[in-house]
């Protein structure tokens, strides 16, 4: 299950860049889909759509620089 979908507090807009994010973010598994891309193009423009990838590209390099050099998310403390 994929929670934004289900969500009901995101407008469309808001849903076409959460699945555009993650496209990009598993672009190996499906490309860019063009509808995903069609669906962008209704609600933000060109350069809107340029600035969101480019933000989804850099935070995914981000991530896996900090994976591959071992630094994960901090564990959760333990309850009880």
């Amino acid at each position: 299950m994929i929670v934004w979908k289900e969500a009901s507090f995101f407008d469309d807009a808001e849903k076409a860049a959460l699945g555009w994010a993650e496209a990009i973010t598993l672009i190996a598994k499906d490309g860019a889909p063009q509808p995903l891309f069609d669906e962008l193009m209704k609600h933000y423009s060109d350069a809107e759509i340029a600035d969101l990838t480019l933000i989804i590209s850099q935070m995914n390099a981000w991530n896996r620089l900090a994976i591959g050099f071992g630094h994960g998310p901090d564990p959760l403390p333990e309850v009880g």
